[in-house]
């Protein structure tokens, strides 16, 4: 879990936190989901209607290259974003809707660290995003 707020850490970071991009900092502390910077522009305005979409498109490009979010590519042409401090998970893109579904699983954790020894080496990390559509019952 995120041991502290995404303004601390752009602050621990050496980022000047703005009104601005306090808010858009809070609007992504409060995200359950992965938005796009459009979904996270229309959630800011509605704290700060001065906010612009190209403050906001700044705003994640820096906070993505400090590594306060990760940027996901699900393949639909939308980057999204999530906090990169949260306990690690993989994701699930359901191809039809969109939906982006978190899921841990200690089997496939193991695995992964049992094909990287086989292999000869130390997992450090690894990305996994699977991509479905609902089965039909």
């Amino acid at each position: 879990m995120t041991q502290d707020t995404i303004i601390a850490r752009c602050e621990a970071n050496g980022l000047r936190m703005t009104d601005q991009r306090r808010v858009i900092a809070r609007v992504l502390e409060g995200c359950a989901d992965h938005p796009d910077v459009e979904e996270i522009y229309l959630r800011a305005s509605k704290v700060d209607p001065k906010i612009s979409l190209a403050t906001v498109y700044r705003t994640v490009k820096l906070f993505e290259e400090t590594s306060i979010l990760e940027r996901h590519e699900f393949g639909d042409g939308r980057a999204r974003y999530e906090d990169a401090d949260r306990e690690h998970h993989d994701h699930l893109f359901d191809i039809q809707t969109g939906e982006v579904i978190e899921f841990c699983d200690p089997e496939i954790e193991a695995l992964q660290e049992r094909i990287a020894e086989k292999l000869g080496y130390k997992l450090r990390g690894h990305k996994l995003e699977l991509y479905g559509v609902p089965l039909k019952k």
